[in-house]
């Protein structure tokens, strides 16, 4: 064992990266002393409150999270004997909470800081006792519906005694079900973009080439029919799409609208290997140049990604860049704060992390000093636009050795996973810098409808002479804009 926690520590160490502080400062918060705290969920309470739940059941009030001097962090306990709950969010003096069995509204009633009433809001679904029977939930919409993504049972199989896995429902929080998307297999978290859709993030596995970022697109079909049977559950339900194996995602979507390929493919090994949170920068630019876009936290890698979002013919798609590592553990919950500091959950247990530790609680802030990346990308009738944070040097711009770019798509099919197919080496024609140096059209031809388009831009410089921080894209393409 120490062996092995030692060579964890010095693969954190070897991966740790030189650049990040001089942008953000991540800090670990201490936790409560004896305590095994896994976290799956965390709340922003009044008063400068966090509010965390552990995969084992507990939630702790965390005071001080936000304070400049974090050793006088001070923790209390709020619940003991939950579920694993994996979504939690605060509203009206009470926090909610999704877990295996239920969504539990919990209340502290006479103030002593202790919940004491426990009311179950619904328990629409079913459990079998599966390891894999994960329920991500998120917080409320603008309609107060809480969106849930029910992972199968076995991670590849649907139990008659669990109705719903791998079903997306929105529970309302008088109790109302509303079934929402079928064809989900093991999700790892969920959430909103800055226009209130809802996304969720899937592994790879079975129906999956590669772990992705996808929409809920009610009445949309995610891709893995596992679920389907529990359609006969509800009277004069739509049948949901039944896909042919050892296709391709964009075949079997132009064969029937109802299925959505990803909105972002997540390369596996390239950007992580398991994608949990789901929210959105919604500091207005307090924390960094990229208000607006989505984060997606990382388990198995322990950083947190940024995706771009456009959409196109009706569909979404868009980039993914690598932005935040270094974390202590393996990504699960993320939350923004009050002011602006990013909060992130850490867990080991089961799934491994490169971080090293069994499990943390982090805080993330923004030095007010701005990195020298790709702002945002946008796929055009020739090619794509490639905006920046600084101004570039035009010469650097100019000259094809700056870039490099490849493209391929995943075998859609019933097996586990898949190796990249379908290569291709698109070729940059022209490149024409902006007026004000912040933004490149790139000409491209052989673009490939479906696929991941990879870009390189490791020549490129800034005005200042800095090189990307992160110079690598990657931009799922799923229609083509006229």
């Amino acid at each position: 064992m120490k062996n092995f926690i030692l060579s964890a520590a010095l693969i954190s160490t070897a991966l740790a990266d030189p650049r990040q502080p001089e942008f953000y400062l991540r800090e670990e918060i201490p936790m409560p002393e004896g305590e095994v705290l896994e976290l799956g969920g965390i709340a922003i309470m009044p008063g400068k409150k966090v509010a965390v739940s552990s995969r084992r059941g507990d939630i702790w009030v965390c005071e001080g999270a936000y304070a400049k001097d974090l050793s006088e962090v001070k923790w209390t306990l709020y619940a003991r004997g939950l579920h694993e709950p994996l979504g939690m969010f605060y509203r009206d003096g009470s926090l909610f909470v999704t877990q295996r069995p239920e969504i539990t509204k919990l209340t502290d009633t006479d103030g002593d800081g202790r919940a004491d009433n426990f009311e179950t809001v619904t328990h629409h679904w079913g459990i079998d006792g599966d390891y894999h029977e994960y329920n991500f939930g998120s917080d409320p919409d603008k309609n107060g519906d809480v969106w849930v993504v029910h992972c199968l049972t076995g991670s590849g199989g649907a139990s008659q005694k669990s109705p719903w896995r791998g079903w997306c429902y929105r529970y309302n929080l008088d109790g109302t079900a509303t079934p929402t998307c079928p064809g989900i297999r093991s999700p790892g978290g969920i959430g909103f973009n800055k226009l209130g859709d809802a996304f969720y993030t899937d592994n790879q596995g079975l129906w999956n080439g590669s772990s992705s970022l996808k929409w809920l697109k009610p009445g949309g079909f995610m891709g893995n029919p596992t679920g389907n049977k529990y359609v006969d559950l509800v009277d004069g339900m739509e049948k949901p799409p039944n896909p042919k194996s050892e296709s391709r995602m964009v075949i079997e979507h132009d064969k029937d609208k109802r299925i959505i390929p990803p909105a972002i493919i997540l390369p596996h090994g390239k950007v992580g290997q398991s994608p949990t949170a789901v929210i959105y920068d919604s500091t207005n630019g307090k924390f960094g140049p990229f208000k607006g876009q989505v984060l997606v936290g990382e388990q198995t890698h322990s950083q947190v990604q940024r995706v771009y979002l456009e959409k196109v013919k009706g569909l979404y798609q868009g980039a993914v860049w690598k932005y935040l590592e270094d974390f202590r553990s393996g990504i699960v919950p993320a939350r923004m704060g009050d002011d602006a500091t990013l909060f992130v959950g850490g867990t080991n247990r089961g799934w491994g992390a490169r971080g090293g530790k069994n499990f943390t609680f982090e805080r993330v802030r923004w030095t007010g000093k701005t990195p020298f990346e790709m702002h945002e990308m946008h796929a055009k009738p020739d090619g794509f636009t490639i905006s920046f944070t600084e101004p570039i040097n035009a010469a650097s711009a100019r000259d094809m050795k700056s870039y490099n770019c490849e493209a391929w798509t995943y075998v859609y099919k019933s097996g586990y996973g898949s190796p990249e197919v379908d290569k291709v080496t698109p070729k940059i024609d022209s490149v024409t810098v902006s007026p004000d140096r912040k933004s490149i059209n790139l000409k491209v031809s052989g673009r490939v409808r479906g696929h991941v388009h990879h870009f390189k831009l490791g020549g490129l410089k800034s005005a200042k002479g800095d090189s990307l921080w992160h110079p690598d894209v990657y931009y799922t393409l799923n229609e083509i804009p006229d």
